[in-house]
């Protein structure tokens, strides 16, 4: 009963949470406002290029990936060092790798800042967490700000088609009327 009353009040110990729950909330929103773009504009171009059915997915893995990153960069740097002693040339290919996908990023500015922001809040969800000592192993951190951040862009995302809803129907009539005059 302990344990799950100090789980119930984590957020409130780790005010950084609430962050990082926040600012997955507000990528829903924005992710859920792009896919509403008219698809035949320039600015749906420019911002879905070749991903269109792709994007939810895309978005999600793309964050999954910032917590990755940002959970376990021990784990993966220590096996990138590995992986790149073993020859000259998968040096050379990991490196080309790792410089074509930072170019990529760094050519598509709006998705790099909200890499930096999203990276910015796990980071210090977990120096929050570091700070009340509460340190699990790599792969539960992982799992539970992955969790937090996918449910706060499931909410945002959810937050965006009932508040489009509500709207629709709340101007609906008013558009039937003729204006409202």
């Amino acid at each position: 009963m302990k344990a799950v009353l100090e789980l119930l009040l984590l957020p409130l110990r780790a005010p950084m949470l609430l962050v990082l729950l926040l600012v997955s909330l507000y990528m829903g929103l924005h992710w859920a406002e792009l896919t509403q773009v008219v698809p035949g504009s320039s600015q749906a171009a420019s911002q879905f290029g070749l991903v269109g059915q792709m994007f939810w997915p895309l978005q999600c893995l793309q964050a999954f990936l910032v917590v990755l990153v940002c959970t376990m960069p021990d784990l993966l740097l220590r096996e990138l060092s590995q992986l790149m002693s073993a020859s000259k040339a998968l040096t050379l290919v990991v490196t080309l790798l790792a410089v074509i996908t930072g170019g990529l990023y760094l050519l598509h500015l709006s998705v790099f800042t909200e890499i930096l922001v999203l990276a910015a809040a796990v980071l210090l969800a977990r120096l929050d967490l570091t700070r009340l000592r509460i340190v699990p192993p790599p792969l539960v951190m992982l799992v539970c700000l992955s969790l937090v951040v996918l449910c706060g862009i499931w909410l945002g995302h959810g937050l965006h088609s009932g508040v489009d809803h509500l709207m629709q129907g709340r101007f609906d009539p008013v558009l039937r009327s003729g204006g409202g005059a």
